[in-house]
């Protein structure tokens, strides 16, 4: 079976950020700060030859990962494949709430006020589940649909021809970068803090086994 090295950055801080509000598939723009973060991010990685690298379609992933490959000095691949597949959570008519008020309506019909109260209690599953329930169109995601997709991101990677020990860089998104370390981090990690902005976290992927190898760096 072939191993891959998943170097997976949380994309550089945003307007959203900032504001503490959700933006899921929404495309709040990166600030300053988040431009420095993304090259910081790559002067981390920039002797790290990647075979492929990977992320989602959504401006701020995309600026954040070609950043990285424009700081790269190890003969890596020149531009990401974007794909639908590694979006962030898709929050409903709860994208762009101020996050505080979005996840105590999901979590205060079960007696829980905040993200964290549902994840130490629960999961980060359960917090989709929720959230779509509180969702008056219940467009936003579950759990459920949004690993559909994230598999399918999943097996791009692995279905990528690759070679044994290939390095991939893959950009995404903070509650997407919590569910992989929660689903398979093997509850080796506090995930109930948030990767910050152009953080780097490690994944192995070994046929249809993957594991993190660190978190949150």
């Amino acid at each position: 079976m072939t191993k891959i090295n998943i170097y997976l950055v949380r994309h550089g801080q945003t307007y959203y950020n900032i504001y503490n509000k959700l933006q899921g598939w929404s495309n709040s723009p990166l600030t300053d700060q988040g431009y420095q973060d993304a090259e910081k991010a790559g002067q981390r990685l920039k002797d790290v030859h990647f075979d492929a690298a990977f992320c989602s379609d959504l401006t701020r992933a995309v600026e954040t990962a070609q950043t990285i490959l424009d700081e790269n000095k190890a003969d890596s691949v020149k531009e990401p494949t974007t794909a639908p597949y590694f979006r962030e959570e898709f929050y409903g008519s709860y994208e762009g709430t101020y996050m505080d008020q979005a996840w105590y309506n999901a979590g205060a019909p079960h007696g829980l006020k905040t993200f964290k109260d549902i994840v130490t209690k629960y999961n980060i599953d359960t917090a989709k589940d929720w959230l779509k329930d509180a969702d008056p169109f219940h467009d936003a995601e579950n759990s459920t649909e949004y690993w559909k997709r994230m598999n399918e991101g999943l097996a791009i990677i692995r279905d990528a021809g690759l070679p044994d020990g290939a390095n991939v860089l893959l950009v995404s998104h903070g509650n997407t970068c919590l569910s992989l370390i929660e689903r398979f981090g093997e509850g080796k990690y506090d995930i109930t803090e948030r990767p910050a902005n152009g953080s780097l976290s490690k994944l192995v992927m070994d046929g249809d086994r993957v594991s993190v190898e660190f978190y949150n760096h």
